[in-house]
């Protein structure tokens, strides 16, 4: 608990203070230039300036990094009577550490009279911000109740603070009840505060609501709309928003170019991508680690896995999350020896992993169904580093076993997990059951997941699948029927390919796009051209009892067909094609893809909802392993 007596000191006269020592918060930012800067005092012989060790205590409270608590205690207890202004400071100094219930208890001994200040609205403000960080609402209301009470309930700022503390401890309509509270005491901080609650909380709709109703907007509401598309998953309406931020002529922060970026790597967006890369090096914007990170994830995730390694390795600084996305991006690409490889490169260095660096390096072993290494680095990662096996580990693990052949393996794992197993899991092992055919098993793991989701359309599928290699269309029509009969559908594969400044989507047997005949013309010849080389169609994929030629007709419109297509249209002679697809990719488009990136001399990208395929001369990247 914080305690402060202050001792009767003898009147002195203040010495001279030098010029620079005036204006410390504006120019120190790291502790050691503070502590420099203390020094001098101390040998100057003006430790008695009240002041100056206020400003200096101002300094640490805006100090890039949470300065060390006994070090802001040691100086404001040198003070003989603390100003309102160093008590703020030192509140603010508890508010940014691991302490922050200690802001309550100096302000309390204000409250008490310890001290001859008393509190400001700037002290309201910051125990407000130290209330929030604490989760300390009791507390807090009693704060509101004191500011009402000493009359700064019109005071701008500490309603801006009120907004934050109120949906940081009691949710969203306690919060927009003290925006509502006063209409005329707003600022652009309020709206952005505001803005800010309803993306936090999800609540997106309403958020564009209040954006629309600001009077002014600054770069800090269009990130916080931003951000907020992103993280709900409204990706396309970022990238809008992002062309919406440089039609308003606003210099982009940092959050933003994050943000649009992780938009473009979800999307797989290439061109946008190095379009906002260049927009950073045309800004001259500082690439800080967490940039860095972003540009080496947007490209890892656009295909571009080689200019991905070229900023890493250019890198001045990286923390452990560039680290991360690196090991990632080459698991993702299929480049699983490179993964490991930089992973105990990374363990050289001195870095200690994280659960998600372990992810990154079981997804790597699954990619390459490398099942001595997988078994070994998940024995690493709970034995040697004590970190507990998550729900994303075992799905590595459960995809590695199962997919390798040792569904037996990978069923005891399931069994034995320390936590409940997720119907991913589960459904994992049932597409092994299918590639092995193991029927019996599939069956009962195909019901077992029907019965926890029997909404997800997704297991009905993959039931059926299981059924339909075995050629039982009976079971096929039954469990066809019955997802009929729940009104569950089945997800709508789609591909997206970027092509002359605009983002072309299509759905299998689309008609919609309008250069469709060319699109259908271009699918005719590319029939003709695979089936000079031997090509016969696998039509396993479709699981209708239907003829023939009807399967080979849907598994030649299916929809990377198509977006590959379109690409071989409008891409020059011996461009890379590049497509992004929300589906795994089925059996025979990925022979065809393989056929068409020899017969057209093109390389073929694309990435689906498991990993990345490169296709050139005949062969695909991930060796017919996915």
């Amino acid at each position: 608990m914080f305690a402060y007596k202050p001792k009767p000191q003898p009147e002195h006269k203040p010495k001279h203070i030098p010029k620079p020592l005036l204006c410390l918060p504006q120019h120190l930012s790291s502790l050691d230039q503070i502590k420099q800067t203390h020094a001098r005092i101390i040998v100057l012989g003006l430790t008695r300036h009240g002041k100056l060790l206020a400003h200096l205590l101002a300094s640490l409270a805006l100090s890039h990094s949470p300065p060390p608590l006994p070090y802001s205690l040691a100086v404001f207890r040198s003070f003989d009577f603390p100003s309102v202004f160093a008590t703020n400071n030192l509140i603010r100094c508890f508010t940014r550490s691991d302490s922050p219930r200690q802001s309550l208890a100096l302000y309390s001994s204000l409250l008490l009279r310890k001290f001859a200040a008393k509190p400001n609205n700037h002290t309201f403000t910051f125990v407000l911000q130290a209330c929030a960080k604490a989760l300390a609402g009791s507390e807090g209301a009693q704060v509101h109740a004191h500011v009402v009470k000493l009359g700064f309930g019109g005071d701008v700022f500490i309603r801006n603070a009120l907004i934050s503390f109120y949906y940081g401890c009691f949710g969203l309509e306690c919060s927009r009840r003290v925006f509502d509270e006063y209409v005329r005491v707003r600022d652009l901080v309020t709206w952005n505060t505001m803005l800010a609650c309803f993306v936090r909380d999800g609540q997106i709709g309403a958020a564009e609501k209040m954006f629309d109703e600001m009077p002014e907007r600054d770069v800090v509401s269009w990130s916080t709309m931003l951000t907020g598309y992103v993280q709900n998953g409204c990706l396309e309406e970022a990238l809008e928003c992002f062309w919406g931020v440089r039609e308003t002529g606003l210099r982009p922060n940092e959050a933003i170019l994050v943000s649009v970026l992780s938009a473009s790597a979800q999307l797989g967006l290439l061109e946008h991508g190095k379009l906002v890369h260049s927009l950073v090096d045309s800004m001259n914007f500082p690439i800080t680690a967490s940039l860095g990170t972003s540009l080496i994830d947007m490209y890892a995730k656009c295909g571009c896995i080689e200019q991905s390694k070229l900023l890493f390795d250019n890198m001045p600084r990286k923390d452990i999350w560039a680290w991360n996305v690196m090991i990632s991006g080459l698991a993702m690409h299929g480049l699983a020896k490179e993964a490991l490889k930089l992973f105990e490169k990374f363990i050289d260095k001195g870095f200690s992993p994280a659960n998600v660096t372990f992810v990154g390096v079981l997804n790597a072993c699954s990619r390459a169904g490398l099942v001595r290494e997988g078994r070994h680095y998940f024995k690493l990662m709970t034995e040697n580093y004590g970190i507990q096996a998550e729900m994303e580990h075992y799905g590595c693990m459960v995809d590695l076993l199962s997919r390798a052949g040792f569904v037996d393996e990978a069923v005891e794992l399931i069994e034995n997990m320390k936590i409940s197993p997720d119907p991913v899991l589960w459904a994992t092992l049932l597409g092994a059951c299918k590639i092995h055919g193991h029927i019996e098993l599939g069956e009962k793991i195909g019901n077992k997941l029907i019965q926890l989701d029997p909404n997800h359309g997704g297991h009905y599928v993959q039931l059926s699948s299981v059924y339909a290699k075995a050629r039982k269309w009976e079971e096929v029509i039954r469990v066809r029927r019955l997802m009929s009969e729940r009104n569950t559908n089945k997800a709508i594969g789609w591909s997206l390919i970027e092509a002359q400044g605009k983002v072309h989507k299509f759905v299998a047997g689309d008609k919609d796009h309008e250069r469709v005949t060319e699109i259908y013309k271009m699918l005719e010849l590319i029939g003709t051209l695979v089936a000079k080389t031997g090509y016969s169609p696998n039509i396993s994929s479709v699981l209708h009892d239907i003829g023939e030629e009807e399967k080979e007709t849907m598994i030649r419109e299916h929809s990377e067909r198509l977006a590959i297509a379109f690409g071989l249209l409008v891409t020059g002679v011996g461009d890379c094609i590049r497509v992004v697809k929300n589906l795994r990719v089925c059996v025979d488009c990925h022979e065809v893809t393989k056929i068409i990136s020899k017969v057209f001399e093109r390389e073929i990208i694309v990435r689906d909802g498991s990993r990345f395929h490169h296709f050139k001369e005949g062969k695909c990247s991930c060796r017919d392993f996915w």
